[in-house]
């Protein structure tokens, strides 16, 4: 699958991706500032004090009224969108048919909503970067809006979909303190992720606030197959069931542990939304089997509602 050539990709249709916080930047794009400074576009006047530079004196309304005023612009600034993939073995489940088929799974899934979502930012002149984690963060790149970063970061992700690795482990905590510490002006960090880590879950949590304290806003995409991972919907019939990170190998009656399992993964995902409802984090139960274009325009819909 090419995701250059993916219709689905370049059309999301007229939505419009627009920060609830306020941004800061030096492109045009959709978004203001209320910094202001010396810019494109023309705000207020304000009076000239003695000894200020006469630079931006309006010298017609000088002329008019002899007094001295200042003109004051607003800044036009775009947004900056940093897209967080996780890259561990697990977000390569389910894996491809027998008959070697590429099929969808969580890393695709990612990967072409990121791609979606690159696309839409470019074409509102806004700036995007990448990032992709498994036990460290392999891929790190700086916010840019331009048609070649754009089919830099294509190429990056068609990697990850086309060699997937096994047994690499995920250090989510690690990698989210990374990031926090890189971006170094407000963004918005839209990250795709299981949340399947055998780390300290507070040890996330953590994370995710220290990205909030940096004044970023986050969107955080859970992103899971429902109906195996969550729902549990196996035959009840022996399988052997193996850790995609680490190999280990159970074997069981997939009815024998079924409510239990549910149970466990009901409160794993209850805690980090309740968590993310705390942190203020934008947090999207997201299930891969309703495809990547309808989870993008259900959340964006959503999303400019909220700005209503």
């Amino acid at each position: 699958m090419d995701l250059l050539d993916n219709i689905e990709v370049r059309d999301l249709g007229n939505l419009e991706l627009l920060a609830r916080q306020v941004v800061e930047g030096f492109i045009i794009g959709l978004h203001k500032s209320p910094f202001h400074g010396f810019s494109v576009e023309f705000a207020e006047h304000r009076v000239w004090n003695p000894g200020e530079s006469t630079k931006n004196m309006d010298w017609k309304v000088f002329a008019r009224t002899d007094r001295m005023y200042i003109k004051r612009f607003e800044e036009e600034t775009n947004l900056r969108c940093q897209i967080v993939i996780d890259a561990s073995s697990s977000m390569y489940f389910p894996e491809p048919n027998f008959d070697g088929k590429l099929k969808m799974n969580k890393l695709l899934f990612s990967s072409l909503a990121g791609a979606a979502l690159m696309n839409m930012l470019k074409k509102q002149r806004d700036a995007f970067g990448l990032t992709v984690f498994g036990e460290t963060v392999q891929t790190h790149t700086k916010c840019k809006s331009s048609t070649v970063h754009y089919r830099l970061l294509m190429t990056i992700l068609q990697k990850l979909i086309d060699n997937p690795d096994n047994n690499r482990k995920t250090s989510t905590a690690a990698a989210l303190h990374q990031i926090a510490e890189s971006i170094n002006r407000r963004s918005l960090v839209m990250i795709f992720s299981d949340m399947f880590d055998q780390g300290n879950m507070e040890e996330i949590f953590s994370a995710l606030q220290h990205l909030k304290y940096n004044k970023h806003e986050v969107v955080l995409f859970h992103t899971v197959d429902k109906k195996l991972e969550v729902d549990f919907e196996f035959e009840n019939r022996p399988y052997v069931f193996v850790d995609m990170e680490s190999g280990e190998e159970v074997r069981l009656q997939s009815n024998q542990v079924k409510d239990y399992y549910k149970e466990q993964v009901f409160k794993m995902k209850e805690n980090l939304r309740l968590k993310c409802l705390q942190y203020k984090i934008d947090y999207v139960e997201t299930d891969i089997n309703k495809g990547f274009r309808s989870v993008l325009q259900a959340y964006l819909v959503r999303r400019s509602k909220m700005r209503t």
